[in-house]
């Protein structure tokens, strides 16, 4: 049977409603009908007011819905008495992107970190059903078995987060590892991130020649993939593919995405991609914003990237040149603006690094070229049987050149 679902929403209407809206479909779930309240808070009970619950009532008579979907994370409380209400399962904005998520959990850390994040959504949830249980008892000090067989649950719920916190744990120490070995060999790394559905992915494939899993949906990729894309002037960076990022996002989620997202934190550049086309941009840039001071990477040199600019008029791109115009515009459909934003990749990556002029015999020449990913090399000259080259790269790295040409050149 097809899945007919209700919104309801409360407060103020904003785009959040059609956000969600794109969400049910990518479930295969079609939207009926959109129940709006303009009351300052939700309903402690019910969310919406009696009346409006009427109404929501008839609604799902008529429209013959089976489900009800609340723009709004709601409590354990107030799901129970709507379902009690109407007779049809009630879910929030919340189970909706945890259900995306799993949708998308194909890698074992992407499957651990949803798992994470539904379990740590439902805890609390449990503890205030059995709250609810508590006062249902006999006596001062009695427990239904109601209540025993919540308390239970929570009991395995909290076994369960602590088996996959520890599975986390382990991925994040391998990821580590792999991180101080990238940083060894000396290489630049650049975090693609941003609103979900902007685009990051397609524009990792298009600056890598690499094929990351890419659709258009919400939520693709879950796990971070990481790719090297040669610069301009021949160096070598590496570029990471990161989780998208959504507005309201509950803090549980972004916790048990923490060691994905931490790959953000470890970068020397972000590009912050978003889709320029989106009449909503300003609140989704806000958004994702929020997610990067929360994490830790406000500080993070930071390149926006306005995608799919050919799904837009000359007067919109105008508009946001003039409110934005440090971004850079591209499309990785047609390939518009990657060599400028290559370019740009190139001019902040390698900006302040340390510069050396060397005077070197031909024969450690070699040297110097096994390195020609890592750092900038100019040859300026040949005197006295001397190579002059100037080399510019980050200060250890050109250290441990120094090293290796100990005996062959000349300062």
């Amino acid at each position: 049977m097809a899945t007919r679902a209700i919104i309801v929403t409360t407060g103020y209407l904003d785009s959040s409603v059609e956000e969600l809206q794109s969400l049910l479909a990518t479930l295969g779930v079609t939207v009926s009908e959109v129940l709006w309240q303009g009351r300052r808070k939700p309903d402690r009970k019910y969310y919406l007011g009696k009346g409006k619950m009427e109404t929501l009532a008839k609604l799902i008579d008529l429209t013959e819905s089976n489900l009800v979907v609340v723009n709004d994370e709601i409590t354990s409380a107030q799901a129970k008495k709507m379902e009690e209400l109407l007779k049809v399962p009630i879910k929030d904005r919340t189970q909706v992107v945890l259900d995306i998520f799993a949708r998308h959990a194909f890698t074992e850390d992407g499957k651990i970190q949803v798992e994470l994040a539904r379990l740590q959504y439902e805890l609390p949830r449990l503890i205030g059903r059995g709250k609810e249980m508590s006062r249902l008892g006999g006596g001062t000090g009695t427990r239904g078995p109601g209540e025993q067989r919540l308390e239970e649950q929570r009991r395995q719920i909290k076994k369960r987060i602590s088996v996959l916190r520890k599975n986390l744990d382990k991925i994040e120490k391998e990821r580590a590892i792999q991180r101080n070995l990238r940083n060894k060999v000396g290489l630049p790394s650049v975090a693609v991130a941003g609103y979900t559905n902007a685009g990051k992915s397609s524009l990792v494939n298009v600056l890598s020649g690499s094929q990351v899993h890419v659709e258009d949906e919400p939520f693709a990729t879950l796990s971070p993939a990481i790719r090297r894309v040669k610069l301009p002037m021949g160096r070598v960076i590496l570029i990471k593919d990161t989780v998208g990022f959504i507005r309201n996002v509950p803090h549980t989620v972004v916790e048990a995405f923490k060691s994905t997202l931490e790959e953000i934190t470890t970068c020397d550049l972000v590009l912050l991609v978003m889709d320029a086309s989106d009449v909503d941009i300003s609140s989704k840039m806000k958004a994702c914003l929020d997610v990067l001071s929360e994490i830790g990477a406000s500080d993070i040199r930071r390149i926006l990237v306005f995608n799919k600019v050919d799904l837009c008029s000359s007067s919109r791109l105008r508009a946001l040149s003039d409110a934005f115009p440090e971004a850079v515009f591209i499309s990785c459909k047609s390939g518009y603006g990657i060599d400028f934003l290559l370019a740009r990749i190139q001019n902040t990556v390698l900006a302040n690094e340390d510069q050396i002029e060397l005077r070197v015999v031909p024969d450690k020449l070699s040297i110097l070229e096994s390195h020609k990913e890592k750092v900038s090399m100019n040859i300026e000259g040949f005197e006295e049987g001397l190579f002059i080259v100037k080399v510019k790269g980050k200060k250890w790295l050109i250290e441990h050149i120094l090293s290796q040409l100990d005996g062959g050149m000349k300062k």
